[in-house]
């Protein structure tokens, strides 16, 4: 066995360590404080749309509309980003995303928080998609990936964990002058803003840029990716076009929209749903949401890591999918407040699982520019299903007087969904050829 051989599981693992520590993490932080500065409209609603005086309707059409704006500029930014940098346009994002974050403490008017709402989507647009085509799998093959992504997606529950009781805790301390609410959106607007300016100088475009890497480790991680992309091209070369038209990508932009219904409109709702079933205090609702979005961070990674372990993504995705819709559907049922919680709980552990699976799908036979639109035309149509969900929970809420029927909808969205996973074809990724 030749030295070269005998050195290469070492060279592998002090690549992926290294590309954990500096690809993954910053992603991750990427990843929270959008998060943060996505949903801490949630948590706003509690004291913010009795001020301004919004209805649930309002809310619900307001919290959707930044999907709108996402959608439009969503195949473009991932377009853009992966033919120049994506660590600039990342940059970009994150400093247009922060300053109309800030600017939504200002807002009295509906026409103003639909606009800045549709604003921040147009200024967010793309960040995922370049997350998911545009970086990750240039450091990650396809086996790795749905484990690396799982990780870096733990950002969404750690945003709510340490978000929601930060929310609380804000929205009872005013702020020279300022209401709670407003405070709370310039706090969370700040991390945006200067790490726009650390993702720049931390962050390598590719292992070929990368001067953290050994001239091993490097050489290693391109050849990795050009043989994985080799695979792909050899089952067939798509192009931008091709991969819109292509028949799995289009049931996948289905699927997502469904599975993004139900996330958002459970997402958005979630801390009104608690406070309206417990009575609690908005610290105490902060506090609470801490356990669900705690165990939904265990479930993702365990699916995650499953998964990139023996390779399977149908099943482990769709199961979580079909927990999520479980926990709506007892929840709509309950009339306990503590017991509404636990399948509050079982929702949320559901609903977040599917996240690294999913992700590495995509890329499993796209690469390059392909991947890149076709994870943006993906995430464009989950996003319309941003829209759809948190709007018609406000709207079924406010027709009906209760959740319970807007509850049953975003449950039956993800149903079917987890039914759409099931489809997905098998036998034409390059794990299957062990890469």
């Amino acid at each position: 066995m030749s030295t070269k051989r005998l050195q290469e599981p070492l060279v592998a693992i002090n690549a992926r360590r290294k590309a954990y520590r500096n690809v993954i993490l910053p992603l991750f932080l990427v990843s929270i404080i959008a998060y943060l500065d996505r949903v801490n409209l949630s948590y706003a609603a509690l004291t913010m749309n009795k001020d301004l005086g919004f209805s649930d309707a309002v809310f619900g059409l307001g919290a959707g509309i930044f999907f709108a704006g996402y959608v439009l500029f969503e195949i473009p930014g991932a377009l853009i980003a992966e033919r120049f940098s994506p660590k600039w346009w990342l940059a970009r994002i994150m400093f247009t995303w922060g300053v109309v974050s800030g600017l939504m403490a200002f807002m009295t008017e509906v026409w103003e928080f639909y606009l800045l709402r549709f604003l921040l989507g147009a200024a967010e647009a793309s960040l995922y998609p370049v997350l998911y085509a545009s970086c990750i799998p240039r450091w990650f093959v396809a086996r790795d990936r749905p484990r690396a992504i799982a990780l870096m997606l733990t950002s969404l529950q750690l945003s709510s964990i340490v978000g929601a009781p930060l929310a609380g805790w804000v929205l009872g301390m005013p702020m020279m002058g300022l209401a709670g609410w407003q405070g709370l959106f310039i706090v969370e607007a700040i991390p945006a803003i200067i790490f726009a300016f650390i993702i720049v100088r931390w962050l390598a475009d590719s292992p070929a840029e990368a001067t953290w890497l050994t001239t091993e480790e490097r050489a290693w991680l391109i050849q990795q990716h050009e043989k994985e992309t080799a695979a792909k091209q050899a089952v067939m070369r798509f192009t931008v076009w091709q991969a819109f038209c292509d028949r799995e990508v289009l049931k996948l932009c289905l699927t997502y929209f469904l599975w993004i219904t139900g996330f958002w409109g459970f997402s958005y709702w979630m801390p009104t749903v608690l406070k309206s079933a417990s009575g609690w205090s908005n610290l105490t609702v902060g506090w609470m949401i801490v356990i669900p979005m705690t165990l939904s961070l265990l479930f993702m990674l365990w699916i995650g890591h499953r998964s990139s372990l023996t390779g399977e993504k149908r099943w482990h995705g769709a199961i979580g999918t079909f927990i999520a819709a479980v926990g709506l559907l007892l929840g709509t049922w309950s009339g306990h407040p503590m017991l509404a919680f636990v399948f509050l709980c079982v929702a949320a552990i559901g609903v977040y699982a599917p996240f690294g699976v999913w992700w590495s799908y995509p890329t499993s036979f796209l690469s390059g520019p392909a991947a890149a639109g076709a994870i943006g035309l993906i995430n464009s149509f989950g996003n319309v299903g941003g829209f759809v969900g948190p709007y018609l929970t406000g709207y079924i809420k406010t027709s009906t007087g209760s959740f319970t029927w807007a509850w049953v909808y975003l449950a039956l969205s993800l149903l079917a969904s987890g039914f759409l996973m099931l489809t997905m074809r098998r036998g034409q990724s390059v794990e299957d050829r062990g890469i």
